[in-house]
């Protein structure tokens, strides 16, 4: 579509789909209308959204509309953007409108809000999933390709499970929180919505970026967000939860575990880690942030966002230091877990509530909506929620596939596979996927590596490469000129007459980070250029005299059908 087209398009849907709470402030069809003509007019420029609407939750600045947070006492008019919003903008983007949330992105059930309660897509009786309520209904009603909103108990993940959408949560600091409301600003990070984990990774590559005017801001220690290839041989672990979950959402996670392959693992303290965040010391952080506004207005806050805030008032510092010191566990623990695994796969929700289960608990069903949410931010993790099934109802079942801090690149081909396997259509409107996105290319501040060995994905060394910013590109193997020989836990390649072809992986690395991995590779190994069948990479090698009297393993064709050989 050209800028119009797509404006139009946007503004069409959303006079059919007749959802006014989906918005607390619209921009006005013509001013939409303008900055699609004025984009068409200047031609794509290189910008890289040129053209395609999005939405923005409202506790995100947006120059010259209202911020809210949903609570229209503690409205204001910023004259800048959010850096995120602006980089939307700059990048040829068209603003559709500000989108309806929890108040204060205090919430994981979509209906706290006094401009009303965003309409379930699949069902009208049912929760649409907050904070992000607005943003991600918009995106799930095909409204907008993306929209973006914030997460920090699982407000980007728990309305895109129950819209069968994409919701990417990046990496804490990655992106900007400047211009944004805080809820626990320690661990909130704006977020995004789409229908496909592509679409929602390249919305990321715009809007990331570190801000020095953002004490929380982190600078990432390499391009996390270039897409690598599929795994050959991803390793994922899953929690042993199904008895936490209503039955066909536990039966949906079984399936795409076993299509995975994945093993079970014990999460038991995550999930206590993530009950502190409404229970513990992270309910006074919310109430740190909006104490001044709490006691000057406590007649302007929606009844459960008050009796949130206020619970903040009673947590002692003595119980923070124990939640504290509980966290550093966790998250030692999911570093152990990330040493093993590519990925950790859960349900983004263990079950949908109603609009009259809330009514009757206001509490209840959102702190059980946090349930396998509530602690990635905590524990420094990033993430996608996919959609993986329907149950019988039609209603859309979610998963989550979670990686450490800078993971998101790794993450997407993996995520995107599961997505693509169980669900073909985005959102509520019926409409295939678009075509899977291909590998990002060798980038020029990139070295590609020929793995033989334990550095193959799935095998005990690929953490070594992976921990360097190491991503997948494709498998490859050698001409026939090399003989591979067993060295205990790993192989030596050496290049001889009368060898054979080698199969091995190609990743591609910083190229910074090349000689921090060559530092841990032991003698008689190495780095030189190896011949490939199509053509010269740099590869793990051996040294002749290192070899002697090792066992040729050459006819088994590479490592990993040797291993295979070994263990039969």
């Amino acid at each position: 579509m050209t800028p119009v087209e797509a404006a139009r398009a946007a503004l069409a849907a959303d006079r059919t789909h007749a959802d006014p709470a989906i918005w607390i402030t619209r921009v006005p069809d013509e001013a939409v209308l303008e900055r699609a003509r004025t984009l068409e007019k200047e031609g794509p420029r290189g910008r890289a959204l040129w053209g395609v609407p999005f939405a923005v939750k409202d506790n995100i600045d947006a120059a010259g509309l209202p911020t809210t947070a949903a609570c229209p006492d503690f409205a204001y008019t910023p004259a800048e953007s959010a850096p995120a919003v602006q980089r939307l903008l700059e990048a040829g983007a068209i603003l559709i409108g500000k989108t309806n949330l929890d108040q204060f992105a205090t919430g994981l059930v979509g209906t706290r809000s006094p401009y009303g309660v965003p309409r379930n897509v699949f069902d009208a009786k049912l929760v649409p999933g907050g904070s992000s309520s607005g943003s991600a209904c918009a995106v799930a009603a095909g409204i907008v390709p993306f929209a973006l909103g914030t997460d920090t108990a699982g407000s980007g993940r728990v309305p895109a499970a129950l819209g069968n959408i994409v919701g990417l949560k990046p990496t804490v600091g990655s992106v900007s929180a400047s211009g944004m409301v805080p809820a626990c600003r320690s661990v909130d990070t704006i977020s995004v919505f789409s229908h496909t984990v592509d679409e929602a990774l390249s919305v990321q590559r715009v809007i990331a970026g570190y801000d020095p005017a953002d004490p929380y801001s982190r600078l990432a220690p390499y391009a996390h967000l270039r897409r690598g290839a599929a795994l050959p041989q991803a390793r994922v672990a899953v929690g042993d939860i199904a008895a936490l979950c209503e039955p066909e959402i536990g039966a949906a996670l079984d399936t795409a575990a076993a299509a995975l392959g994945a093993r079970k693992t014990e999460i038991a303290l995550f999930l206590e880690v993530a009950r502190l965040l409404y229970e513990g010391p992270w309910v006074a952080e919310r109430t740190s942030a909006l104490r001044a506004f709490m006691q000057a207005h406590p007649g302007s806050l929606y009844p459960a966002t008050r009796t949130i805030l206020e619970l903040g008032l009673e947590r002692r510092a003595v119980d923070a230091f124990d939640a504290f010191h509980l966290l550093a566990q966790a998250r030692r623990q999911a570093a152990a877990l990330f040493a093993d695994y590519d990925a950790l796969l859960l349900p983004t929700s263990p079950f949908c509530p109603t609009l009259d289960d809330v009514a009757a608990d206001p509490l209840g069903p959102n702190r059980r909506l946090g349930t396998f949410t509530n602690f990635a931010n905590l524990c420094d993790l990033a993430g996608f929620a996919v959609p993986i099934g329907f149950c019988s109802n039609n209603l859309p079942i979610g998963g989550v596939l979670l990686g450490p801090a800078w993971s998101e690149g790794r993450l997407a081909p993996l995520a995107d596979a599961l997505h693509r396997r169980f669900v073909q259509t985005a959102g509520a409107t019926g409409q295939a996927l678009p075509a899977a996105a291909a590998p990002d290319a060798l980038a020029p501040d990139e070295t590609a590596l020929f793995c033989i060995g334990a550095h193959m994905s799935g095998l005990p060394l690929n953490q070594q490469v992976t921990a360097l910013g190491g991503r997948m590109l494709r498998e490859a193997a050698t001409l026939p000129e090399y003989r591979l020989y067993a060295l205990g836990n790993r192989p030596g390649l050496v290049r001889a007459q009368g060898g054979g072809p080698i199969a091995g992986e190609v990743w591609a690395l910083p190229t910074a980070a090349i000689g921090t991995l060559l530092a841990q590779v032991p003698a008689p190994l190495g780095f030189g250029t190896v011949a490939l069948q199509d053509g010269p990479c740099l590869g793990f090698l051996a040294e002749q005299a290192g070899v002697q009297g090792a066992p040729d393993i050459t006819g088994h064709g590479g490592w990993r059908a040797w291993l295979s050989a070994s263990r039969s």
